[in-house]
């Protein structure tokens, strides 16, 4: 089994996908659960996915998606439109908190009281900072990485597209009306033969210009 470092320095993100191969319903599965275990501050998960692989579906969100990407679309198995919440009510945040309960996360009900307080906090604090809809994305970018990866280890190939019509997209979904905002789809897939980007070598900055150790 390739390490994450390995994984790490072979994935890249597919320009062109070969549209006769497809990712099984087992395999889909697994990406769904990656994204649905994915870390987030104060496992507030403040996010939701809708997903497609027929053509209905990708002619449904090809409306949202500019010339330039539509190949992504088009040529992928499947695709995920990561969405963020741009609220989160009593309701949704005691569900959470009631879902942590049942896993058996709390010993007594004064820690589940307690992290229920300080998940409460945070959500409030950055509505009252104004930044809610940024924190948000921002974690939902976090279980979109945990996708790409997760995809990578299982062999196969991913590209995030942040080339869209946001507005577009949460109009088709209605998303305005379920308290969501698109902010980035994922088309997933196998890579085709002639892909422009597989031979490519990969290009990072060195560690020198972006780390400085404070020891």
């Amino acid at each position: 089994m390739k390490d994450f470092l390995q994984i790490s320095k072979e994935r890249y993100t597919t320009k062109h996908y070969d549209s006769s191969k497809k990712i099984s319903d087992a395999d889909f599965q697994k990406l769904l659960e990656i994204l649905r275990l994915a870390p987030s501050a104060v496992n507030v998960q403040p996010w939701y996915f809708f997903t497609g692989s027929s053509q209905k579906a990708k002619d449904i969100i090809l409306k949202a998606i500019p010339e330039f990407n539509i190949p992504r679309i088009q040529g992928c198995s499947h695709f995920v439109v990561l969405c963020a919440k741009t609220k989160v009510d009593d309701e949704f945040l005691s569900s959470v908190t009631a879902k942590e309960s049942a896993d058996g996360r709390y010993s007594e009900d004064r820690i589940r009281d307690a992290v229920d307080e300080h998940r409460r906090h945070f959500s409030n604090m950055h509505v009252e900072l104004g930044d809610f809809n940024e924190w948000t994305a921002r974690q939902t970018y976090i279980a979109m990485t945990a996708l790409l990866y997760g995809a990578a280890s299982m062999g196969i190939d991913s590209t995030p597209i942040e080339g869209m019509d946001y507005s577009k997209c949460d109009e088709i979904l209605s998303l305005k009306e379920k308290n969501l905002r698109s902010v980035a789809i994922v088309t997933l897939g196998y890579r085709a033969c002639d892909d422009s980007n597989a031979s490519r070598p990969k290009s990072r900055l060195e560690l020198k210009d972006i780390v400085q150790n404070l020891d």
